[in-house]
């Protein structure tokens, strides 16, 4: 893959955020949305943010249930799932659900990932009703039968082999989490191991179905140009019928245990056309009410691999030539513990060992030297433009409320966020660094081809 390529779908793979806001924000740096929340007697969450500035209206129905929720041996039902709402209920014919959205002057989607499965689309503020309806009716009246599972089965397959099989960095990704969560369910790729895929059958979809997808497990989020009261009414009116799961219990997945050894892996493919190292640590995520370490190591990220000005970009990219790309990540926001992770891709000439080589030594002298002070100030700054300018989204405000909530957190944390982010100082970074960098706890990848690689095939002798 060709190195921007590559740049591109760490970014994607990671969630790292865009922080390249350098204007100044807006005069109002009002950082509070206009947030009402309710519940449905079914047990429904509600969120609505208000933004009327333009007619628009986004719909968002969130479960709090992703591929880690998956009974193990049917990895990617979660994912083959989510395809497989967009068939026919008992309404609606297979596909006219999209085709109504787009015929009414709207998007739609839908996507999975570890701690949830999300359907939305933006469309016509007057159109939310017909939204809700659909929504609603899928939420419980969705008729398969043997041959949906087996075109749609493919369907899955064949994208598992464009986005994984046929990219030696996913494949490499995928083993890298299997090494990093021994016993947790993030160690299974949220579209499915493929052993695993091609077994699915309709009682495992309708096992996860009936299990997850009830108004006692979802969340409603709504943002634009609407009023909670309408909002409430609608709901009520489309959602509210639906009966609860009175068996759905608590939230429980097998945790990691302590690890007490570094682990390392070599991942060798004849495709790869840029090397890297990778390096990752089990990280605490963000948890409700106590968000401060997790602001830290957000910060920590941005200020090792967030641009050209970061720690590791100026020393080993501009300074010793070691490198041609750098980056570190943390995605906080999820149900249990997560990673934080760093990336290096080696010079021409820089094997893989000296690029790690390069790397750990990076890491020793930023211990030693800490944050620099103006640093830190433009890294607020740049994420503080971005929270303002996002909010001319209503589909980032619906995603980071919906995201946030589904993994556990509350609305007062997601508007607390800013807050705390704000409030890091030096000396958080530098504690949150020295916690989560623990040799012993990490788990180093090299993503390379074989030793043999493009050489020609050796005669053969009778």
């Amino acid at each position: 893959m060709r190195l921007t390529s590559l740049i591109l779908s760490l970014a994607m793979a990671t969630g790292l955020p865009a922080l390249a806001q350098t204007e100044a924000p807006p005069a109002e740096e009002a950082l509070t949305d206009p947030v009402t929340t309710f519940a449905l007697e079914n047990g429904m969450q509600v969120v609505v943010v208000e933004d009327h500035r333009a007619p628009v209206v986004v719909h968002m129905v969130w479960y709090k249930a992703g591929s880690a929720d998956e009974i193990p041996g049917t990895s990617g039902v979660a994912h083959f799932l989510e395809h497989l709402l967009f068939k026919g209920t008992e309404t609606l014919e297979p596909g006219e659900f999209s085709a109504t959205v787009a015929l009414n002057g709207g998007s739609d989607n839908a996507f999975t990932s570890f701690d949830e499965t999300a359907y939305h689309q933006r469309i016509a503020a007057d159109r939310l009703g017909l939204m809700m309806q659909m929504e609603a009716d899928r939420m419980v009246n969705l008729q398969l039968d043997e041959e949906d599972i087996l075109t749609e089965r493919e369907v899955i397959i064949e994208e598992r082999n464009m986005r994984v099989e046929n990219d030696p960095g996913s494949l490499f990704r995928e083993q890298t989490m299997a090494a990093q969560y021994l016993n947790h369910p993030y160690g299974r790729p949220i579209i499915g191991w493929r052993h695993e895929m091609t077994q699915l059958d309709l009682g495992d979809a309708l096992e996860f179905y009936n299990r997850n997808y009830a108004p006692n497990n979802a969340i409603l989020v709504v943002a634009g140009d609407v009023t909670p009261d309408e909002v409430r009414t609608l709901a009520e009116e489309h959602y509210g019928p639906i009966p609860p799961n009175p068996e759905l219990g608590e939230r429980v997945r097998p945790q990691e245990p302590p690890q007490t050894a570094a682990r390392r892996m070599v991942f060798e493919d004849p495709r790869v056309a840029t090397p890297y190292v990778t390096r990752s640590y089990l990280a605490p995520e963000r948890d409700p009410g106590a968000q401060e370490e997790a602001a830290a190591l957000t910060i920590l990220a941005e200020v090792l691999g967030g641009g050209q000005t970061s720690v590791l970009t100026q020393t080993l990219q501009f300074q010793q030539q070691k490198a041609v790309y750098t980056t570190a990540y943390y995605a906080g926001t999820s149900y249990d513990d997560t990673a934080f992770g760093l990336v290096i891709v080696p010079a021409p000439g820089v094997t893989l060992p000296e690029a790690e080589e390069a790397l750990d030594a990076a890491l020793v002298q930023f211990m030693q030297d800490g944050v620099d002070a103006e640093q830190l100030e433009r890294i607020k700054f740049q994420i503080r433009a971005a929270e303002i300018y996002n909010r001319d989204d209503p589909a980032r405000t619906a995603r980071r409320y919906g995201q946030a909530l589904t993994a556990g957190l509350t609305v007062e944390d997601v508007q607390a966020w800013p807050q705390v982010l704000e409030a890091v100082s030096a000396e958080d970074v530098m504690a949150a660094a020295e916690k989560v960098f623990d040799p012993k706890a990490s788990v180093t990848g090299y993503l390379t081809t074989p030793p043999d690689a493009g050489q020609a095939p050796k005669e053969i002798t009778q």
